[in-house]
């Protein structure tokens, strides 16, 4: 079996992140309500919402649909939510700018430039309880399977998404505001690290479907 897609036809992809970031908006406010300002649901649905009437305009590749994303948070999502997400579509949108097939290795090099765009925004570290908490287990699991084929990367890349974002329950926040509580953060899962995990979650189903 051929493991791979077409960038053309990818959009779908963007099309079901929406809605599967709209479907946990309130989940995401929740979490974000135990230890921060109580808006991370609400700002990401907005950033899915704008991109949505967006990619109603053209018929647009996955490239594409992801730098429209990309481009939507970073300038219209003033929240922290905004630039760090804004760098990790757009750095995904740049690694296939020019890449026809999407395959392991290409896909491998779209999430090593999420990573790398992410962490040149924030301050943090694995460990101090943020997106990074999901984002770098996930990177590595992936590159690690990555020689047993695409679709057992992708499998690894969820499991270890979702075991980081659940580590995050007996984390102490060290940056951003729900530093501020010290121990007190310690519980409470990390809404950043949850919407992490919602996107390569949705990113694996997705791309399982159809290779």
């Amino acid at each position: 079996m051929v493991q791979e897609f077409i960038n053309k036809d990818g959009r779908f992809i963007i099309e079901n992140l929406i809605k599967v970031i709209e479907e946990n908006a309130d989940y995401l406010d929740e979490l974000d309500g135990a230890i921060g300002d109580g808006d991370h649901g609400v700002n990401m649905s907005k950033g899915f919402v704008l991109c949505a009437e967006d990619l109603k305009r053209d018929d647009l590749s996955f490239s594409s649909s992801l730098e429209v994303l990309g481009q939507t948070f970073a300038m219209e999502i003033h929240d922290l939510a905004g630039p760090l997400y804004g760098a990790f579509f757009l750095e995904m949108a740049l690694a296939i700018r020019h890449t026809c097939i999407i395959d392991k290795d290409v896909f491998g090099r779209m999430l090593d430039g999420a990573m790398k765009g992410v962490q040149d925004i924030g301050c943090a570290e694995l460990g101090d309880k943020t997106i990074l908490d999901a984002l770098i287990p996930a990177v590595e699991a992936y590159k690690k399977a990555k020689d047993l084929g695409f679709r057992i990367a992708l499998g690894e890349m969820r499991r270890a998404a979702e075991k980081g974002k659940e580590s995050t329950r007996d984390m102490v926040a060290k940056v951003g505001r729900a530093s501020r509580l010290g121990e007190r953060s310690r519980g409470c899962l990390d809404a950043g690290a949850t919407s992490c995990w919602l996107i390569l979650e949705s990113f694996a189903d997705s791309i399982l479907s159809v290779i």
